[in-house]
């Protein structure tokens, strides 16, 4: 756990501590997360510059730090 609180209170769960590589994220796990986004009414991500940009978005959510820690 990340050890931050919300405005709700409850803990956050991410961002994730991430020493290395997952093998979670994947290149089906960026797929399955653009099927979601196109079954919501949301264009395809037929770039490959677009799929990038949702790959480096999901890294960013789930393992980049949201404040500097000390």
């Amino acid at each position: 756990m990340s050890g931050t609180t919300s405005r709700s209170g409850a803990e956050r769960s991410y961002p994730l501590s991430h020493a290395g590589p997952d093998a979670r994220f994947t290149e089906s796990l960026v797929t399955s997360v653009a099927a979601v986004l196109v079954g919501y009414g949301y264009p395809r991500l037929d770039c490959p510059a677009d799929r990038a940009a949702l790959e480096t978005a999901l890294g960013a959510f789930l393992y980049n730090p949201l404040e500097k820690r000390t």
